[in-house]
């Protein structure tokens, strides 16, 4: 239907790949564990819009921008990048007052409108996600399709609803480790620490991809 094929394995794939480590996953546990799943689940739904704003980019064909112009990619990177270290720095900034709330306006209480945002942004500046979705859906279209925008549009949608349940899936498992962990201050803020230097890796990491 709609020239898609082999559907039952990009499910399978898509699953996998949104189960994958990445700055998106780290920052619905880090909000998840501050103020709980609610929180968790604002960051996944704003990094669901991100997504979101990926596909249909790619379906009518910006990636390919992103892809083929080196200027236009690299000032959406460093744009992510800079974000992440920002998200980074701040963590390894903070300090703990309590198990898991932080006193300094990265990690901070924040409203799940702000938190919403937070998701989108980390997820929207990253071009890799752009490219990815350029790459990895058309393989599940045929070059028969008669509208390959519109597959592609559907394929993406699927994905990105796979990665929902994954991500509200993990805001709730992390929220409720978060009750059951009783850290002290100084383990706690050495876990601030060590999340801000996996956002900063990310965020390095990030600026110093190539096309």
């Amino acid at each position: 239907m709609f020239g898609i094929h082999d559907l039952g394995l990009f499910m399978i794939s898509g699953l996998l790949l949104n189960m994958a480590p990445g700055p998106d996953s780290l920052l619905i546990v880090t909000r998840s564990a501050a103020q709980g799943w609610r929180a968790g689940s604002a960051a996944a739904l704003g990094i669901g819009s991100g997504t979101l704003i990926h596909i249909i980019g790619a379906a009518l064909g910006l990636s390919a921008i992103l892809a083929t112009s080196a200027t236009a990619f690299s000032i959406v990177k460093y744009i992510g990048a800079i974000y992440l270290l920002y998200i980074g720095v701040g963590l390894l900034l903070s300090k703990s007052t309590a198990v898991t709330a932080v006193a300094d306006e990265t990690l901070a209480p924040l409203s799940l409108r702000r938190i919403y945002v937070q998701g989108l942004l980390t997820n929207l500046f990253n071009p890799k996600v752009a490219i990815f979705f350029l790459a990895f859906v058309p393989q599940f279209i045929s070059p028969q399709a008669e509208n390959k925008a519109l597959a592609f549009i559907i394929l993406g949608c699927i994905f990105n609803l796979n990665g929902m349940l994954w991500c509200h899936l993990l805001a709730v498992t992390s929220a409720m480790a978060s009750q059951r962990l009783q850290a002290s201050r100084a383990v706690s803020q050495w876990l601030n620490r060590l999340i801000g230097a996996l956002f900063i890796s990310f965020g390095i990491k990030l600026a110093l991809v190539d096309r």
